[in-house]
C-alpha cells in the first residue's frame, strides 16, 4: 500500500470519528452558554438529552445509521439502499433518542405509524413512506429547511469518493427521507462533495460543489458561502437552518489558521464556541475537518472518550467508515488501493 493510499484512507476514517468527536464537544452547550474565547469545549455530556460524557447525540446517530449501509457496499441511490437507510432510522427512532429534532421527529414518527411496528402489519417501500410524509411536512410547514439532513450527511460522501454525480443524486436521495425542501438536499450536496475532495485529493473546498446544484440556485449558495468564508463565524446564529448551519461550521473552518494538523481540534472548538445548535455545527464541521486531516489529527483521548448509538465507541466508528469506503464485498478494494 503506498503512502498516499494510507493517507487516503487515514482521511476516509477521519470522517466519522471527527463528527462523533464535534458532536460530543457541542453536546454540553446545545442552546446554552457555549465557550467563551478563552475557553476550550469539553466532553462532559449533559445537554438536551442528559448525555454521558462524550456521548454523541442524534447527529452520528443518523449518520451511523447511512454509514452501516454504506459498509455493505450498496449504491445509496438504489431503492433498497435507501430503504435500508430509512429502517436504520427509525430503528434509531424505535430505540427512543434521548434527543430528536422536531421535523426529524414529525417525520420518523408519522412513518412509523404508515408502515407499523416491526413485524407487524404496514405497506410500502419504507424510503418511499418516508420521503411521502418529508414532502407533506414541507407542503405544511414553511420553515422545513431544517439542519437534521446535514448534520448526518458525511458518510454519503465516504460510499462514491469516485462518482461525484452519484454522490450528489445520494446525497440528495438521503436527505429527502426526512427534509424535502431544496434547499436542504443543496446543502447536503454542497457538504458531501466537500468531504469527498478532501478525502481524495486532501484539501478544503467548500466551493467546489456549485456547479451540481440546479442553475437557478447556485448563485444565492455562491453568494452564502461567500459570506461564511468572510466571517466572522459568530455572525451565524441562529443556526438551525440548514444554510447558515453550513455558514457556520464553513466559517469555524475556514476562520481557524489551517497551517498543520491542529486545525482540525482548534476549529471545532470554534464552531463550538458560535453557539445556538453547537453539537450539530461542530458535527458538520467535524467530517469535513476529518476529511482533511485524518484520523490521526483527532486526539486520542477524543477518540477513546466519544460512544452512542447503537453501542459503539470512537474505534468502531474507525472501522465503520473503512467498511464504507471499501465495500463489504468480496474482492473489493478500497478506491485507488493497488496492494
Amino acid at each position: 500500500m503506498t503512502s498516499s493510499t494510507t493517507a487516503r484512507l487515514d482521511r476516509a476514517a477521519g470522517v466519522l470519528l471527527a463528527t462523533a468527536a464535534g458532536d460530543a464537544l457541542g453536546v454540553p452547550y446545545e442552546f446554552a452558554r457555549p465557550p467563551a474565547a478563552d475557553e476550550l469545549a469539553e466532553m462532559t455530556g449533559g445537554g438536551l438529552g442528559g448525555f454521558a460524557p462524550g456521548e454523541w447525540s442524534d447527529d452520528t446517530a443518523m449518520a451511523v445509521a447511512i454509514a452501516e449501509v454504506a459498509a455493505t457496499g450498496a449504491d445509496l441511490t438504489t431503492d433498497d439502499a435507501l430503504d435500508a437507510i430509512a429502517l436504520g432510522f427509525l430503528r434509531w427512532y424505535d430505540d427512543g433518542p434521548a434527543d430528536i429534532g422536531v421535523q426529524t421527529s414529525a417525520v420518523l414518527g408519522a412513518t412509523r405509524r404508515n408502515l407499523g411496528r416491526p413485524g407487524g402489519p404496514g405497506g410500502g417501500r419504507p424510503a418511499e413512506v418516508m420521503a411521502a410524509v418529508a414532502a407533506t411536512y414541507a407542503v405544511e410547514h414553511a420553515h422545513s429547511a431544517g439542519n437534521g439532513a446535514l448534520m448526518r450527511t458525511a458518510p454519503v460522501a465516504l460510499a462514491h469518493l469516485e462518482d461525484r454525480d452519484r454522490l450528489a443524486r445520494a446525497a440528495r436521495l438521503v436527505a429527502r427521507l426526512t427534509h424535502a425542501d431544496p434547499l436542504a438536499g443543496d446543502a447536503c450536496v454542497l457538504w458531501s462533495e466537500a468531504i469527498r475532495v478532501a478525502v481524495v485529493e486532501g484539501r478544503i473546498g467548500v466551493r467546489a460543489g456549485l456547479d451540481l446544484l440546479p442553475a437557478d440556485r447556485r448563485a444565492p449558495w455562491s453568494g452564502w458561502l461567500d459570506a461564511a468564508l468572510a466571517g466572522p463565524a459568530a455572525g451565524f446564529t441562529p443556526n438551525g437552518y440548514t444554510v447558515t448551519a453550513l455558514q457556520a461550521a464553513v466559517a469555524a473552518v475556514a476562520g481557524t489558521p489551517d497551517a498543520d494538523h491542529r486545525h482540525l481540534q482548534d476549529a471545532l472548538h470554534a464552531a463550538v464556541r458560535i453557539g445556538d445548535d453547537t453539537d450539530t455545527v461542530a458535527a458538520i464541521a467535524g467530517g469535513l475537518l476529518g476529511a482533511r486531516w485524518g484520523a490521526r489529527a483527532v486526539p486520542e483521548a477524543w477518540r477513546r472518550a466519544v460512544h452512542g448509538w447503537p453501542g459503539r465507541d470512537g474505534d468502531d466508528l474507525l472501522a465503520l467508515a473503512a467498511r464504507a469506503v471499501r465495500g463489504d464485498r468480496p474482492g473489493n478494494a478500497t478506491p485507488g488501493d493497488q496492494g
